[in-house]
């Protein structure tokens, strides 16, 4: 049996139908930009996520790009980043003009350390901090990260690209954060048929601009108030997204179970990261740590023999990549990101995994305890 790492072609009954018809449907009414799909979709949103406004973007990196616009944070400007995260979170930073200061992350949960963030704050001065809610939960911290920020007026840009659909105590995780994003990419929790993204936030004043800012910097047609460039979420992704939509509770059901099955059923050896207390995961992805490099190897090939397919995410640290030298001013805290990088190996985790998948997987990596 082969098992890939990820499968994003398991669509429910009548999926495809629905969305091969909408396409005619849209096509021939010619509604490609804007329009009653994108304003649904962004309806669909607030309500879900908890928040006043919902701003669909082309993708998750220009989401970033368009909150930290949104926050004034340009050339001049020091942003801390956490040093374990996918590039887009850096290069957001430099492609609208500002320094990037990455910040160490707790091996506990891949969140912002704490005392590396308050430490980063105090000598740096930044006008703004990116906390990246990975692995479908966030920092066990979020709620102090919050405090500290908002205390030491630095403005924080939550990246949930990996967060859809989680929530703590109870609440959307992104349920008053004051600016945060998400990626629609298609292997995302909700995924788009493309590129696809979203801004969120509670601030009337933040969601005008941004959405100006992803229009051209329009304030009318032909009228400019900002110089901004082309962001717009295209109505067909929006169509897709709201299909999609229908069947997110029965797609994040299936991604807990199959989570759920590695916790109670994989060796010790490669036991999954513990989800945080108070957070209800979305199922995104698994994520071990192995400490012994040569152990990890065996899995590694061992998977590989048996048609098992796995990733890394990620595998190396945001200071360490060629990319950040010429920009990158400061690191704060020690080595846990590049540890992380080294540690982490991620099984298949999907919705719609069969029961006969999860337990191929399972049984060989118990093959390596035998």
């Amino acid at each position: 049996m082969k098992v890939p790492f990820i499968d994003i072609s398991r669509w429910e009954p009548g999926f495809q139908q629905r969305w091969t018809e909408k396409v005619g449907a849209m096509s021939g009414a010619a509604q490609f930009i804007g329009g009653p799909e994108v304003a649904a979709l962004e309806a669909r949103l607030c309500e879900t996520l908890g928040v006043g406004y919902a701003i669909g973007c082309a993708n998750g990196t220009d989401a970033i790009q368009l909150g930290l616009r949104a926050l004034d944070v340009g050339a001049g400007d020091v942003v801390l980043v956490p040093n374990a995260t996918f590039w887009a979170t850096f290069e957001a930073v430099v492609n609208v003009g500002a320094t990037p200061v990455t910040v160490d992350i707790s091996l506990a949960d891949g969140g912002l350390d704490l005392s590396a963030l308050e430490q980063a704050i105090a000598r740096e001065r930044p006008k703004a901090a990116i906390a990246v809610h990975l692995y479908g939960w966030a920092s066990r911290d979020l709620k102090a990260i919050r405090q500290l920020c908002a205390r030491e007026g630095v403005a924080l840009l939550e990246d949930g690209a990996q967060c859809f659909g989680a929530s703590l105590d109870g609440e959307p995780v992104l349920k008053g954060a004051l600016i945060s994003t998400t990626s629609f990419y298609p292997a995302k929790v909700l995924g788009a048929a493309g590129d696809a993204g979203a801004v969120f936030t509670d601030d009337a004043a933040l969601a005008d601009k941004v959405r100006r800012l992803g229009n051209h910097g329009r304030t009318a047609h032909y009228g400019y108030g900002d110089v901004g460039w082309n962001s717009r979420l295209d109505a067909l992704q929006a169509a897709f997204l709201n299909i999609s939509f229908d069947f997110l509770d029965a797609r994040l059901a299936s991604r807990r179970a199959v989570a759920e099955t590695y916790r109670c059923a994989l060796p010790t050896s490669v036991s999954p990261m513990p989800v945080p207390a108070g957070y209800v995961e979305n199922g995104y992805c698994n994520v071990c740590l192995i400490e012994d490099a040569a152990q990890k190897a065996r899995l590694e090939a061992t998977l590989r023999e048996n048609g098992i397919g796995f990733g890394n995410i990620y595998p190396g640290s945001m200071a360490s990549q060629p990319g950040a030298k010429p920009y990158l001013k400061a690191h704060y805290g020690g080595d846990r990101a590049e540890l992380l990088s080294r540690q982490v190996i991620n099984l298949p985790l999907f919705a719609y995994m069969t029961s006969f998948e999860v337990d191929h997987v399972v049984a060989t990596v118990r093959t390596l305890e035998d």
